[in-house]
């Protein structure tokens, strides 16, 4: 009699002495960002716009936390993670704070194909916690083109920066939400005016 085992069970045990060695350490804990809430006084609008996920250099591309050194070295702060990749996150909470502030006809993304009058490109020069400071630095340059001719109606650098109590992953998310909501509040103002 053979004591082989059949291919699948050999397999199957296999896996679970590989997971069986997983799951030493915790997880990390998930943060989000917070949108502008509602201003509860919707305006009659004639303008709509696209709001296209920002881009950013590649550690700003990841879903991590990011603590710039004094030298410039950049580090992923362990024991958190933001609930998506920071542009599509940071996309969804302008998209969100525009709709909120209900002064627009209509605020989009590029692939809802929806005829609009604007598109507000962006790009994340900054979202990280400076050590050498204690500071979250969010630092986010927009601009608004003009649907169909293509040309640049507005261009602004947004900046924020905001204390940070101890440099954890609970402390420099509150602080970066914190530091987005000054610059969303400036985003959406900018926005609405169009300069």
């Amino acid at each position: 009699m053979s004591s082989r085992l059949p291919a699948s069970a050999l397999a199957a045990l296999l896996l679970a002495t590989a997971l069986g060695g997983c799951g030493g350490g915790s997880a990390p804990l998930t943060f989000d960002l917070a949108a502008l809430p509602a201003s509860g006084r919707p305006v009659a609008a004639a303008r709509s716009i696209v709001v296209a996920e920002p881009v950013g250099i590649q550690p700003l591309e990841a879903d991590r936390i990011i603590v710039r050194e004094p030298g410039g070295g950049l580090s992923f702060l362990g024991g958190g993670q933001w609930a998506d990749r920071l542009p599509r996150l940071i996309q969804t909470r302008i998209i969100q704070s525009l709709e909120n502030a209900g002064r627009l006809r209509s605020v989009s993304r590029p692939g809802d194909k929806i005829v609009s009058d604007y598109q507000l490109i962006s790009e994340i020069r900054a979202f990280d916690i400076a050590a050498g400071s204690g500071e979250a630095v969010v630092d986010l340059s927009a601009k608004l083109i003009a649907e169909g001719t293509g040309r640049v109606v507005a261009a602004r650098v947004f900046q924020a920066r905001v204390p940070v109590q101890k440099i954890n992953a609970s402390n420099a998310a509150a602080s970066l939400d914190a530091a987005l909501a000054q610059v969303l509040a400036e985003v959406v103002r900018w926005a609405n005016s169009g300069r």
